[in-house]
């Protein structure tokens, strides 16, 4: 049985159906089609399909997309203005921080979600919240450099 939903997706509002428990990851990708949200393990456990509900970061491969009525939801495809790049983007990309790039798009909206909370986070505060996302390519290192170097951007505050 389809349940329609209704949400904000990267501030524009969206009208859709999902197949009752479906989960969020699937009703972006294919109802709706955003494509930049990713799956990796459909388990919870990678933090690849991390999007941003209401501002706080959530797996979207284990959320309930009828929960999501109602509320607003970020995705990697809202992180960008136009041409211009978000802060974090420009920073991964200066920082090698995005090798296959699987897991990127989870590792940006858990930093957004980060810096929207503390836009000056330590070392220590940024690999706690980036500890839920998997990266087998870079080490972490340039994902944290780039991280903390766009906390230090100006940019960085822009929603």
């Amino acid at each position: 049985m389809k349940t329609p939903i209704q949400f904000r997706l990267n501030g524009e509002e969206v009208a859709t159906f999902a197949d009752g428990g479906a989960n969020l990851l699937d009703v972006l990708r294919e109802g709706v089609g955003d494509l930049s949200v990713k799956g990796g393990c459909w388990q919870g456990t990678c933090g690849t399909c991390t999007v941003l509900i209401d501002g706080a970061p959530r797996l979207s491969c284990v959320t309930l997309a009828e929960s999501c009525s109602g509320k607003s939801i970020e995705t990697t495809a809202g992180l960008r203005r136009g041409a211009d790049l978000h802060p974090l983007q420009v920073a991964f990309m200066e920082h090698f921080a995005a090798q296959c790039g699987y897991c990127t798009p989870g590792m940006l909206m858990a930093a957004k979600a980060l810096l929207g909370r503390n836009p000056n986070p330590t070392r220590d505060e940024v690999v706690d919240a980036i500890c839920g996302n998997i990266c087998r390519c870079t080490g972490y290192e340039p994902i944290i450099a780039a991280i903390l170097d766009a906390a230090r951007s100006a940019g960085h505050r822009r929603a």
